[in-house]
């Protein structure tokens, strides 16, 4: 019998027995389902914080110098607390720095808090506050759609300039040009400059909610006591360039604050790989869980398939009989209950591609879990209910090759 022939019985059988069959395929379907839905959560999380939750948070060959580090999961409150009673990061301590790193680089102070937007009798609450340097707009990667950005003469002046992010923008003047404009920033005026570019959000949170001002205008008030700053932004051309960076700026930190070879730092050099580490651990948990949980349900589909084959077996007994009397061999049995269970299983993951697809594009457009579908979780899913199938139709296979076909026909 060939492969073809093989599988149009297995495929005739299946329309015959739909109760049986859907029965059969289930557990394969929900296998292969959950393993195409979970890994693409797990591709499109990885892809996403490696280019967007990362860099949006640091940026790319990028460290900041800080009090505490920005991004602090886990963290006791003993070690909270020694965080807490370290010295603010001052003009001061940004200057030594940017004048005592010899490698070409960018750098930008940074301050940030939330607060109030008005203009008009337009209100905006709970919008992010940024005062920063001019190279805040290029280390961030923040392209200006409309106007333009202030400029470092503005930014050592503290003029009342700004930028506004695209959602505060269109919340506030609702399509009209903002440009020229006068709003309040907590209560202090500033002249709109820029809007810009829409950059979408994270984990659903707005990231167009913002506006920018020089880190030496007034909004200096509203977000930091005077004279301190968040962080220093510095922003190497590559990362081992970074790295040198990184060491000069401890050194002058460590130097500034008189701290002895064995004291540990008093301050934080943030980069991208302290945020990704977080996720390498969740990642390497959802490697290790996922595909326990898709192994169980492989088990249990190939379980309930063996089980619809055995009964298979006894309800076509004489059948089996028939055609051994009529000269077919074992190996032609054995071949066709193996299709036919393998037909089964591959029909049942071919369902659950489809079905793990589309509730992957579901969650994406749903939900703030980014999904992106793999083709190899797609070919992974084919072949493993494919194996399954096999596994699961080797015993009742060859128990059905093996019957006499005598006793086979006498079957009732």
């Amino acid at each position: 019998m060939s492969f073809f022939e093989a599988v149009r019985l297995a495929l005739q059988q299946l329309r015959a027995q739909k109760l049986k069959s859907a029965f059969s395929l289930i557990g394969v379907f929900i296998g292969v389902t959950f393993l195409i839905a979970a890994w693409s959560i797990v591709n499109g999380m990885n892809t996403y914080m490696t280019e967007k939750f990362a860099g949006t948070l640091v940026g790319v060959n990028t460290f900041h110098v800080r009090r505490t580090p920005n991004f602090t999961p886990n963290v006791s409150d003993s070690v909270w607390r020694a965080w807490r009673r370290r010295p603010r990061i001052t003009f001061e301590d940004a200057r030594a720095v940017e004048h005592g790193i010899t490698i070409p680089v960018q750098t930008a102070w940074w301050s940030q808090d939330r607060g109030t937007v008005a203009y008009g009798l337009k209100t905006t609450r709970q919008v992010g506050l940024n005062g920063a340097s001019a190279a805040y707009f290029a280390i961030r990667n923040i392209k200006i759609e409309m106007g333009r950005a202030f400029t470092p003469q503005e930014d050592r002046a503290g003029s009342n300039v700004a930028v506004l992010g695209h959602d505060l923008a269109e919340r506030l003047f609702e399509g009209r040009d903002p440009i020229g404009k006068t709003l309040r920033v907590n209560g202090l005026p500033y002249r709109v400059i820029g809007v810009a570019e829409r950059r979408g959000n994270l984990f659903g949170i707005s990231l167009d909610k913002f506006v920018v001002a020089p880190a030496l205008s007034p909004i200096q008030r509203a977000v930091n006591p005077p004279g301190v700053i968040d962080a220093l932004m510095v922003r190497a051309g590559s990362e081992p360039e970074m790295r040198a960076a990184m060491e000069q700026a401890e050194g002058i930190m460590r130097s500034r604050r008189h701290l002895r070879p064995r004291q540990d730092d008093n301050f934080a050099l943030e980069t991208a790989e302290g945020v990704l580490s977080f996720w390498g651990k969740i990642k390497r948990a959802l490697l290790i869980a996922g595909p326990g949980l898709v192994l169980i349900s492989f088990v249990v589909g190939g379980i309930v398939i063996m089980n619809i084959m055995l009964m298979a077996v006894a309800e076509r007994t004489r059948e089996i009989g028939l055609r051994k009397s009529l000269g077919a061999r074992r190996r032609d049995i054995l071949w066709q209950f193996l299709s036919e269970s393998a037909t089964i299983a591959a029909v049942g993951a071919a369902l659950g591609v489809c079905s793990g697809i589309l509730l992957s594009a579901l969650l994406d457009a749903v939900t703030p879990l980014p999904a992106r579908v793999s083709p190899g979780a797609v070919v992974l899913g084919v072949l493993l209910g494919s194996v399954v199938g096999i596994v699961a139709g080797v015993y009742p296979a060859s128990r059905a090759a093996r019957l006499d076909p005598v006793v086979a026909l006498r079957q009732e």
